[in-house]
């Protein structure tokens, strides 16, 4: 097999041949065909999440066949396409496994962060955390559903039964979530980074209501706002722009400091809260929601051998929506 490697944090990633590796009880390996290219993997690769694994492959958006599996492994089959998430796996016998809350996991494993990813031509997951996508859409199309995706929808269901719903930050998850909320009736606000009248304009195509810079006050009162942006001044600026009794959900596992802010801004019943991981039920619920969506996720293919380039570009913003890996 090969893999881009992270040998060392700040480092490029190198390209790697890597012995075929087998799974174990309670294991498959799979494939990949495709992988996203998260912001989470930016956040791996330079450092800003504690106690970096290395070295390391990277990558926790993947689709791809399985083509072997462990000992044990019952409900999935050879040649069968799956999807393997950010959250790779858990003891399901700490207070949060048992209590249905598996995301906040004493002992988590993370693809592409404490355990190897989908940055490679081949990874071995968990069967527990993988998911059957069925044979309906495109690889490439399918992979950024399965962190963008499931975040977007869980942190969707944490913001509640908004109508008017904000997302700071119209990127991977953003641009699938406003297709879910459209399609749910709701009415979508995009902020981006200012001047981008090109992703504004992007958003407005998917049905947005309004999109304006991140400085910017929306023309109504929000009920909710999502954070997808790791901008922790985006904080006060959301809760400035929700109504009272209004929420402020942030998205993202790291964001940089959030600065002083007057205690009106909280006052009233506003609310900010954090997005964690995943929990399977998510990833059952949203992924059987999707094509009833009819979700387009508007991708940008790269090499496998071009993970530096995917993530340069994603660090600056150079496309729409997601990256795609394709080995």
């Amino acid at each position: 097999m090969h893999a881009m490697v992270l040998n060392a944090v700040g480092a490029p990633l190198v390209w790697t041949e890597l012995p075929d590796r087998q799974p174990g009880p309670g294991e498959i390996r799979v494939a990949v065909s495709a992988c996203g290219v998260c912001r989470t993997d930016l956040h791996v690769v330079d450092g800003e999440l504690p106690d970096p694994h290395v070295p390391i492959i990277p990558g926790h958006e993947i689709v791809g066949r399985i083509d072997a599996l462990g000992e044990g492994v019952e409900g999935l089959r050879i040649g069968e396409r799956v999807g393997v998430p950010w959250l790779g796996h858990t003891c399901g016998v700490c207070p949060y496994c048992r209590s249905e809350r598996e995301n906040l996991c004493d002992t988590p494993e993370f693809t592409g962060y404490t355990r190897d990813g989908g940055y490679a031509t081949a990874v071995v997951a968990d069967a527990r955390f993988a998911f059957p996508l069925g044979e309906e859409g495109e690889d490439t199309a399918l992979a950024p559903l399965l962190c963008a995706g499931l975040i977007g929808w869980r942190s969707l269901s944490i913001a509640g039964e908004a109508e008017r719903l904000g997302l700071y930050g119209f990127g991977a998850s953003a641009h699938i979530i406003a297709q879910v909320a459209r399609w749910q009736g709701r009415s979508v606000y995009a902020f981006t980074r200012p001047g981008d009248t090109a992703t504004q304009e992007f958003a407005r195509g998917l049905g947005a209501v309004w999109a304006g810079s991140s400085d910017e006050a929306p023309p109504d009162e929000l009920d909710a706002a999502i954070i997808f942006a790791p901008v922790g001044s985006l904080v006060p600026a959301a809760l400035k722009a929700v109504r009272k009794g209004g929420r402020v959900v942030c998205a993202g596992i790291h964001m940089s400091d959030i600065p002083r802010f007057p205690y009106a801004l909280l006052w009233e019943e506003r609310q900010v809260v954090s997005v964690a991981n995943l929990t399977r039920q998510d990833g059952i619920d949203f992924l059987g929601l999707a094509p009833k969506v009819g979700i387009v996720t508007q991708t940008t293919p790269y090499p496998l051998r071009e993970a530096n380039q995917a993530l340069d570009d994603l660090r600056a913003g150079r496309f729409e929506g997601a990256a795609v890996l394709v080995p």
